[in-house]
């Protein structure tokens, strides 16, 4: 049984791999979901369709136990990669530069594992291979196409290189924070660079908006409350000597509680307006939601920590990370309709896996694949792997 397993563990290595090879962007995962497709029938688990790209497994249908639901998502990024392993991208502008191709092959390393024991399942599990989790709002698309029909609960992860390996994070309550994005455009008056006093500067203004910006959360919301707001671009394409009629201010919004997002965003438009206003030129803000706080049900939440201590020891928490992580996650949509919960895994293990997550130089730390397996077989009430 050992070498069985471990045969699963390297297939599961080279299927990462071979993923990491040949990135697809959200909505495009057509050759990713053919070979998920493919793999899940070689292991004779059966599958549907679902939210165009995904797919949804079946495991134990017929069990009349508590219904579980694991998830990967399974697409890449517009980023050029940058490292040098014998798996590199081999499409330009392509990368899996935050770690689907190894939480999909964590997936399958479980899926097949559940396959084996299928029949001690104490209840049904259904497995999702989830698309367009980087901004496209793949798990919505799922949850409309029947995802969590039935399930009674959901378990998510995240390889997260700012922790060490062996830590993992899985608090009560949010995990990951709620985001949005928000864009200024600020109309002015152009003209001669000699003339300014002629003018209506809209480069100048956008400047005084964007250092406006930075003080919104040190200033205007309380210091107990988690929330960012970065100014990401700022754009006025002109010549040397022209002042342009107009310059866009462009930025994220990060924010723990999901309910005071609106609250951000209008100090966001208010800044920027009153701010515009000193400068003579006019501002208008568009504010866009995204993914709400990732937030873990109490109870599933202590059932995923149970499995993360057997596997990783009882130091298994980073104590020393910070909650929530400021990043954004679309699995809220799931936690937003059933109990469930969702941990961060550490990927740092000084073996160059301390590379954050949508970095050009990023690799997914492929010694993870084992440990989220089991900790999958846990939740799911499966027979332990060796």
């Amino acid at each position: 049984m050992p070498e069985k397993w471990q045969h699963m563990l390297d297939g599961a290595v080279e299927l990462r791999r071979d993923l990491h090879r040949r990135p697809e962007l959200a909505w495009n995962e057509r050759e990713t979901a053919r070979t998920v497709r493919d793999e899940l029938t070689k292991a004779g688990i059966d599958w549907r369709s679902a939210a165009g790209t995904g797919t949804i497994a079946r495991l134990a249908d017929d069990a009349q136990g508590r219904h579980v639901a694991l998830r990967a998502d399974i697409d890449a990024m517009p980023i050029t990669e940058a490292t040098d392993v014998p798996w590199a991208s081999q499409y330009d502008g392509l990368m899996h530069a935050c770690g689907h191709d190894g939480h999909t092959a964590a997936l399958f390393a479980a899926a097949w594992w559940l396959k084996r024991n299928e029949r001690e399942l104490p209840g049904p599990v259904t497995l999702l291979f989830q698309p367009a989790e980087e901004g496209g709002h793949g798990a919505k698309r799922m949850i409309e196409d029947g995802a969590l029909e039935g399930v009674d609960a959901i378990f998510g992860w995240h390889n997260w290189p700012g922790i060490p390996y062996g830590r993992a994070i899985c608090p009560d309550g949010p995990v990951m924070a709620a985001n949005g994005t928000f864009h200024v455009r600020v109309t002015g008056r152009g003209g001669h660079a000699s003339q300014p006093e002629a003018c209506r500067d809209p480069v100048l203004a956008a400047s005084a908006i964007t250092m406006a910006l930075q003080q919104v959360v040190s200033r205007r919301m309380p210091a107990q409350q988690a929330a960012v707001v970065s100014v990401t671009s700022i754009d006025a394409p002109s010549m040397e000597t022209v002042i342009p009629d107009e310059a866009n201010v462009s930025g994220s919004i990060r924010i723990g509680d999901t309910a005071q997002r609106e609250e951000v965003g209008e100090l966001i438009t208010r800044v920027a307006q009153d701010t515009a206003r000193a400068y003579g030129v006019t501002a208008e803000v568009e504010l866009r939601p995204r993914y709400g706080a990732t937030i873990n049900q109490p109870d599933r939440a202590e059932e995923l920590r149970v499995a993360l201590r057997e596997e990783l020891g009882q130091a298994w928490e980073s104590r020393a990370t910070l909650v929530p992580i400021m990043a954004s996650e679309d699995f809220s949509y799931y936690l937003a309709e059933v109990p469930g919960a969702f941990a961060l895994l550490g990927a740092d293990d000084g073996r160059g896996h301390s590379i954050p997550c949508h970095s050009p130089r990023y690799d997914f730390n492929d010694r993870l694949i084992p440990h989220v397996a089991r900790v999958f077989a846990h939740v799911a009430g499966a027979p332990m792997p060796p």
